[in-house]
């Protein structure tokens, strides 16, 4: 997946099988990637991730 969408819900499957659902909100001018977790309501960048990820494809609600 190469052109995410600011603002943009994708499902994620984590390493463990589980999906999550997170908020894309682009890169910070460190140009690093974050994202929010729409359930929990936590913003973190893609280098504080300490497990595999992958995302599946933008979730439509």
């Amino acid at each position: 997946m190469n052109d995410l969408i600011i603002n943009a819900v994708y499902a994620i499957e984590l390493c463990s099988g589980e999906i999550r659902y997170w908020r894309y909100l682009g890169p910070d001018s460190r140009r690093l990637i974050w994202w929010l977790d729409t359930e929990t309501k936590q913003e973190f960048n893609e280098a504080s991730l300490m497990y595999t990820w992958s995302i599946k494809g933008v979730h439509s609600s």
